[in-house]
């Protein structure tokens, strides 16, 4: 723990840095007794240095959107913020790759990629707050992972600063890289247990000439003939960026219908993109409705859907879960959870993907009942051979309910290499599975 006498110390060595020595409470946790925020990758190789060479705990923040995404650890003694750790390093047109800093906001990248009519493959929750680097290490991704790929499919390489302050790097600034082992893999979805992305390099893909969506109501809830309709349209030879079922609940909240639908959406050129259409108009079940968006009508859904969610800037007591299953009992997991929240006495709304098999439920009710209903949906979760994750839940209930779930038999690799990047557990301890 940090004392008065090392906290002058901290002032003393980190003089041209901003530092601020206010106690923090933030119901999310995952805060710090100092909070550091460097502007170079010097100051934070030496912040590094200095916090394992004085076995002080680091916990490591963007702008805050994902504080309530694990970690058993209420204080650290330093809050890194690389929120001011910003900006473009190299951007190569010709070759679609990008080197950005890791603290700089995800639509600010993508604003600026527009001017050359590119952009990341990655849609995120909260795109204006959420770092570029917040998420990586969260793996973080929504429904056009489908189409896009996930952060493990689009992140060509890394600049990484490890606990001891050592400067690494994986991967390179080329597409066609396949020298030595794929050391990107290991930092992503690490929760930055394993060091700190200081730049990260990135395929681009351009940005489609037209997009629709289209949602495809189920009148009678009829969730067998919804299964029955998606495999038709995933064996056919339209390629739809995303194909998303939304529980009736979420459907109404965000289109008006309040009926299992289906969210399908295309990316391509006009003609493409309408012809697709007309290949779901042409398969849909008699007993649904269709309803179409394109272009701006389309943007301004997605933008509505990425913010529905709570985050770590709301302080907000919901609870998400991240659930991953076969990507056809994706049905069968949804709809248990509505199941579960009427006997729980909470409210869920979720979507799946009816592609990756990745579900995502925000969960309101009382504290008791929200635990409750975490624990019996993750029960079916395992139960279908998948698992659930709390990727949002107050400090207070992350304490009695275990947010990765139980360790398997691959933990202990986990635990070794953590062991052998960070032996004095500096950076975000007990951020990870199984308290890493």
């Amino acid at each position: 723990m940090i004392t008065d006498e090392s906290l002058a110390k901290i002032k003393a060595y980190f003089q041209e840095l901003q530092i601020s020595d206010e106690e923090q409470h933030h119901s999310l946790g995952n805060t710090g007794r100092v909070t550091l925020i460097p502007k170079t990758e010097q100051e934070i190789s030496a912040i590094l240095e200095f916090a394992n060479t004085n076995k002080y705990s680091i916990t490591t923040m963007g702008n805050g959107t994902k504080r309530g995404y694990g970690g058993l650890l209420e204080k650290a003694d330093i809050l890194l913020s690389l929120a001011q750790y910003t900006g473009i390093v190299e951007h190569n047109p010709g070759d679609m790759t990008l080197t950005v800093k890791s603290g700089t906001p995800f639509q600010e990248i993508q604003n600026y990629l527009g001017q050359y009519n590119q952009k990341i493959p990655l849609d995120p929750f909260y795109p204006n707050d959420s770092t570029i680097g917040g998420i990586i290490s969260a793996n973080d991704s929504g429904p056009k992972r489908m189409g896009y790929g996930s952060a493990r499919d689009n992140v060509i390489g890394f600049r990484m600063v490890y606990p001891d302050g050592t400067l690494i790097r994986s991967g390179g600034k080329v597409v066609k890289n396949v020298a030595g082992y794929d050391m990107n893999k290991l930092f992503i979805g690490a929760m930055g247990t394993l060091g700190v992305v200081s730049e990260v390099t990135m395929k681009l893909r351009p940005i489609p000439k037209y997009e629709s969506i289209l949602f495809v109501s189920f009148l009678e809830n009829n969730l067998e003939e919804i299964q029955a309709f998606a495999v038709k349209v995933l064996d056919s030879m339209i390629e739809p960026i995303s194909l998303e079922i939304l529980t009736p609940s979420l459907a109404g909240k965000l289109t008006n219908i309040n009926q299992w639908t289906l969210l399908i959406s295309f990316e391509d050129v006009k003609s493409s993109v309408h012809y697709q259409e007309n290949v779901i108009r042409s398969i849909a079940p008699e007993k649904t409705t269709l309803t179409s968006l394109s272009q701006n009508e389309a943007k301004f859904f997605w933008d509505r859907f990425y913010h529905h969610q709570p985050n770590g800037l709301t302080h907000s007591t919901v609870a998400v879960l991240k659930i991953g299953v076969a990507n056809l009992d994706v049905i069968k997991i949804v709809k248990d959870a509505e199941l579960i929240g009427d006997s729980c006495h909470v409210s869920i709304e979720a979507h799946g993907g009816l592609g990756t098999g990745l579900c995502q439920m925000t969960i309101r009710g009382a504290n008791d009942d929200v635990v409750s209903a975490i624990k019996l949906i993750r029960e079916q979760s395992v139960h279908l051979g998948g698992y659930a994750i709390a990727k949002h839940l107050l400090f207070a209930l992350r304490k009695t309910v275990n947010v990765w779930g139980d360790q398997t038999s691959s933990h202990f690799l986990f635990k070794g290499i953590k062991q052998k990047i960070d032996p004095n557990q500096t950076l975000n301890p007990s951020r990870f599975v199984g308290g890493i």
